[in-house]
């Protein structure tokens, strides 16, 4: 056999070995990566939606979901709306959760984002940029403060923080929380998902 023929059997049947390496690694960490990721969501529910005890998802479409919150006595605390749009860099995926009646916002969670580091990635931050997102009127769409104040206490009942020097970063937050919640909101109306209300004892 040529040295050349030789070199493209030896190649392929790397490659080949490689393949069904990478194709039995991926079957054996799929349920695991499955898992982790479910936990993740549920673990920011939790944070979005204060004393959340259970969830249960109500609507999923591709890069979008609404969770329900509930606590021990199964009665609905508010919604967990989940997801992701285009950053500066990359894809942002954020949770959102809100009252039941979709028109205040209670807390904000960024569950992955490649911003730029030390300044859009930022929106990571609790002090620096979820915090000022907390009891946030969302009954009109939110506005961005610019320039950027100090505390919460500074802005408007629908105001919610820009980022120093990563106003890109900070509308992309902006436009993507507006958008789930009016999209949230249509869901609803036309129900789409409901609030499962307690059976009298």
């Amino acid at each position: 056999m040529r040295l050349s023929s030789r070199m493209i059997v030896v190649l392929t049947s790397i490659g080949l070995l490689s393949g069904s390496l990478l194709v039995s690694v991926n079957f054996l960490t799929r349920d695991r990566i499955a898992l982790n990721k479910k936990q993740e969501i549920e673990e920011a529910i939790t944070r979005v939606v204060p004393g959340t005890q259970a969830s249960q998802k109500l609507y999923e479409e591709k890069e979008f979901a609404v969770y329900t919150g509930k606590n021990d006595a199964g009665d609905t605390l508010g919604f967990a709306i989940q997801i992701t749009a285009a950053g500066f860099q990359d894809k942002i995926s954020l949770i959102v959760g809100t009252n039941p009646s979709l028109n205040k916002i209670t807390s904000l969670f960024i569950l992955d984002q490649k911003e730029t580091p030390g300044l859009g990635a930022k929106i990571s931050s609790y002090d620096l940029f979820l915090r000022f997102w907390e009891d946030k009127d969302c009954s009109v769409p939110l506005r961005l403060r610019k320039p950027a104040v100090q505390t919460p206490e500074q802005l408007s009942s629908s105001e919610v923080n820009t980022i120093t020097g990563a106003t890109v970063s900070s509308e992309s937050v902006l436009n993507c929380v507006n958008s789930s919640l009016e999209k949230a909101r249509k869901l609803k109306a036309e129900g789409k998902f409901r609030i499962e209300e307690k059976s009298a004892e």
